[in-house]
């Protein structure tokens, strides 16, 4: 095996090192990619996945992946000292600036922390045709680790609708993870 002496000596790089953009690094091109440059990304991962682990893995690996980033979202870009309405304003419009998708809440229970919430022009599946089954892993994971970091309790959420299912916006489920 060939070692690689430009890595011997590197510390480790973090999620967030590939997260850094120098606007100046594309000044003909700037900062935003078509949403089909996004998905052939996203649905050529979720096929490589696929054909090596299976479905099932494939799905995890996107959920963890999306929770990691709805963390790291969370922590740099919302304030977390304020009340839920305020927060979910400020997720509301971090979200359609970034152009991942239109977040309305549909209902909150706090006492028990559930959440129905949608997203509509959503990013991964807005425009897909009818495939019979939610495909929007990611987000599921995205949403799970925003909630988890502003409640400070573990949250995960499930697509109930989407898209690929015949819908028009994607309705996930989110509640506290039963850690009994």
């Amino acid at each position: 095996m060939v070692e690689n002496i430009f890595l011997k000596d590197q510390k480790p790089i973090s999620f967030a090192d590939y997260l850094y953009y120098n606007p100046d690094s594309r000044e003909n091109l700037g900062a935003e990619l078509p949403v089909m440059v996004y998905r052939m990304l996203e649905y050529s991962l979720k096929d490589e996945l696929i054909k090596r682990y299976g479905k099932e893995e494939q799905v995890e690996i996107f959920r963890n992946a999306g929770r990691t980033a709805g963390e790291f979202f969370a922590k740099q870009f919302l304030n977390m000292d304020q009340s839920l309405d305020k927060f979910v304003g400020e997720l509301q419009d971090r979200m359609q600036e970034l152009k991942i998708g239109v977040l309305r809440i549909e209902n909150v229970d706090e006492e028990s922390g559930k959440i129905i919430l949608t997203v509509a022009e959503d990013a991964d599946c807005s425009g897909l045709p009818v495939l019979g089954e939610t495909v929007c892993n990611y987000d599921e994971g995205f949403i799970s680790g925003i909630l988890s970091v502003y409640s400070g309790k573990p949250y995960t959420a499930i697509e109930v609708d989407c898209w690929a299912t015949g819908d028009r916006v994607c309705r996930f489920h989110a509640a506290v993870e039963d850690t009994e």
